[in-house]
């Protein structure tokens, strides 16, 4: 068994463990060639990023082991967030304790979240066309394909899908 995931808002101690994971992750998975890409160097400016969105950390045993951005319609994190959904981005877990329940975990935690935020009907998320454990991962938590949202990456031939899971119907 597992020990057990505690789901917390990040602190300033916890930047450098949370942009090593995000960086790791995404280079794991193959989304990106190398750690000199631009998109890469930029999600690893934590402090950044945590000046103009809540980001949360999956903590076990003490270790950082995952990350998680959050977002609504407006703010400079937000894609695709509409009026009454909260947006999640790098969704992240440390390529070395993938598929051990820490990515269910800051999931879990974002829909309940979100259940209990006043003007909050839905869930958001984008994801790359080829991400695949991504997507079990959604669809085993409920989210649900919209298509009609998907987009393309500016300046770029990179379609990125959206999910979606309305939680005032659960």
């Amino acid at each position: 068994m597992q020990p057990q995931i505690l789901i917390r808002p990040a602190v300033e101690a916890d930047y450098d463990a949370v942009a090593r994971i995000t960086r790791d992750a995404y280079l794991a998975a193959g989304y990106f060639d190398n750690a000199d890409h631009p998109y890469i160097r930029q999600i690893q400016q934590v402090a950044e990023r945590a000046g103009k969105a809540i980001i949360w950390v999956a903590e076990r045993e003490g270790q950082v082991v995952g990350s998680v951005t959050l977002a609504v319609a407006g703010e400079p994190y937000a894609d695709i967030a509409l009026d009454d959904e909260l947006e999640f981005r790098m969704l992240v877990v440390d390529p070395a304790v993938q598929r051990s329940g820490a990515g269910r975990a800051l999931v879990e935690a974002i829909i309940e979240h979100a259940r209990s935020s006043e003007g909050i009907n839905a869930v958001a998320l984008t994801t790359g066309m080829t991400w695949e454990s991504a997507h079990g991962l959604y669809t085993k938590t409920g989210f649900q394909r919209v298509p009609d949202r998907d987009w393309f990456v500016p300046d770029t031939d990179i379609k990125l899908q959206v999910y979606r899971l309305d939680v005032q119907q659960l």
